[in-house]
Formats: structure tokens, C-alpha cells, sequence
């Protein structure tokens, strides 16, 4: 299970862990755990919107392997900000339904 300090010190910065919007959590599969109990999670074939918390699955096995936070949707394309992405800080995108996206956590913002 990989890191996550991210997206946590993101959320961390704009009161949203405090306010209980998004969790503070270190592990990936934490902070889907965290979205799905509370049903505000949805499946990879889900359109997102700016500020949902993306999951990533590299390997197709279940686990969730990163996380990021969506930045737009735009003709079928995910565009995301991610942590840790090849040792930075990045912009990447997806298309929707891209194999090795585990979900979306929906934050109640």
C-alpha cells in the first residue's frame, strides 16, 4: 500500500481535514476505505468532477496502489495533480474508465 501525505497535506492546508471532509490518512487504501463506508465512493467508470480524490490500481489486483486529486474532466479525459509521480509534484491524465483507476472519493465539500 503506497503513500498518500499528499493529498492529506493538501486537504490539511484548506481545513477540510478538521472540518471532516477528507480524511488525514497515509495509506491509499485508508483513504477509499475511509470515502466507501460513507458511501461517497464510485467505481472507475464514474465521470468525476474538480475535487474528487482519484485511486489508482496499478496492477489490477485490487489494492489501491495512489491517489490524486482531480483537477478537471474535459471530453472524456480525467486531468489530475498528483504527489509522488515520478518523485514530484504533477499534472497527468486519464481517459474515464482508464484500467488502473480503482475509483473516485466524493468529498461533501
Amino acid at each position: 500500500d503506497n503513500i498518500a501525505c499528499f493529498v492529506s497535506w493538501c486537504a490539511e492546508q484548506c481545513g477540510y481535514i478538521d472540518a471532516g471532509i477528507i480524511p488525514k490518512f497515509a495509506l491509499c487504501s485508508d483513504g477509499a476505505a475511509w470515502f466507501s463506508r460513507r458511501g461517497q465512493f464510485q467505481d472507475s467508470s464514474y465521470v468525476p468532477a474538480s475535487g474528487n480524490i482519484i485511486f489508482f490500481d496499478w496492477q489490477g489486483n485490487g489494492d489501491v496502489d495512489h491517489v490524486g486529486i482531480v483537477e478537471s474532466v474535459v471530453n472524456g479525459t480525467v486531468y489530475t495533480i498528483e504527489g509522488n509521480s515520478g518523485d514530484t509534484c504533477r499534472r497527468n491524465s486519464y481517459p474515464i474508465g482508464y484500467y488502473e483507476i480503482y475509483g473516485y472519493g466524493i468529498p461533501a465539500y
